[in-house]
């Protein structure tokens, strides 16, 4: 072991794909993985930093077994599995993927849309199952063009699903946190007044307190038989339950989904609807993303260890 090398915990669960990882920072870092049985409570106790690969959860019995950690490095654009409270009240920076993934995010919400409204995964079992010739022409799907679409959310993703939804013609409006004027897009701060004022609901932001929810069955009665829910940011934004209900019910359209309340769990009910794309929490993820993300996870590491600015850093409210 090459004690010279600084000391980096990979935080991370048994279903987690290292080899990334350690191709790149192997030779320039100690790895330390805790769930190894060659695992050392001392050498951990000399990394300042911990990797959180995936969306393993950081809270204060993880901080607890690495006292000596002081910067939390995110791999996702999503910090909801990471207790910020507790690493804000330890002085502990965290770091986020920054703007990494938002791009392939972006074009997956938008190819979730296109499938949902011309029913192409549903098209396609239609003729696997050899309907056609019996059954006779699918019914039609509906045009993107000229929708109105409410995005929750204008971050770096929800910015960029609504740049490539306005090639498409569509009309724009949004909530968050703040209006953002640099925009044209219209601005709800209210989430039941962006409903009123759209056919397509697309959650992109963060999941909080605040969040968890933010689309439930209030919302998706404002919706209607013919709303949409695209749902690219975390399960617990969207009421999983009132969204089944309403589906089945047919007082809601259809649903694109990436993720779910309970991954990997998804409700059975939602598999025999052909007005439903399911997708497992892949939105973010290609070959080309994750070398962005290990060059942002490179970045910070080198940041921190040179007391520099990080370079995508969680503010602390």
């Amino acid at each position: 072991m090459n004690t010279d090398l600084p000391f980096l915990i990979l935080h991370h669960s048994p279903q987690n794909n290292l080899n990334e990882f350690i191709h790149r920072f192997g030779s320039r870092f100690h790895l330390i993985d805790p769930l190894l049985p060659s695992f050392s409570a001392a050498d951990a106790n000399l990394s300042r930093i911990l990797v959180c690969v995936g969306l393993e959860p950081v809270n204060p019995s993880t901080l607890d077994r690495f006292p000596s950690i002081q910067c939390v490095i995110g791999t996702t654009a999503g910090i909801d599995h990471i207790d910020t409270g507790e690493c804000h009240r330890r002085g502990i920076k965290v770091t986020n993927a920054g703007i990494a993934f938002s791009e392939d995010v972006a074009d997956y919400a938008i190819g979730l849309l296109i499938d949902v409204l011309r029913r192409i995964s549903a098209s396609q079992r239609y003729i696997r199952s050899a309907s056609w010739p019996v059954k006779g022409d699918y019914p039609l799907g509906s045009t993107l063009g000229g929708k109105r679409i409410g995005i929750i959310g204008l971050g770096s993703i929800g910015s960029m699903i609504a740049t490539r939804l306005e090639s498409f013609g569509c009309i724009i409006s949004y909530s968050s946190r703040t209006d953002k004027s640099k925009t044209n897009y219209t601005y709800f701060k209210s989430v039941d007044n962006l409903v009123r004022n759209c056919d397509i609901l697309i959650a992109c932001c963060s999941l909080t307190s605040e969040t968890h929810h933010i689309i439930n069955r209030e919302t998706m009665m404002l919706l209607g038989k013919e709303g949409i829910v695209i749902n690219v940011g975390r399960g617990g934004l969207v009421n999983e339950k009132a969204l089944v209900e309403a589906l089945v019910k047919g007082e809601l359209g259809g649903a694109g989904l990436d993720v779910y309340e309970e991954e990997p769990i998804v409700s059975r009910e939602l598999f025999e609807l052909d007005n439903v794309v399911l997708s497992p929490h892949c939105a973010a993820f290609t070959p080309e993303g994750t070398e962005m993300i290990l060059d942002v996870v490179g970045t910070n590491i080198e940041a921190f260890l040179a007391n520099k600015p990080l370079l995508s850093e969680v503010k602390y409210a």
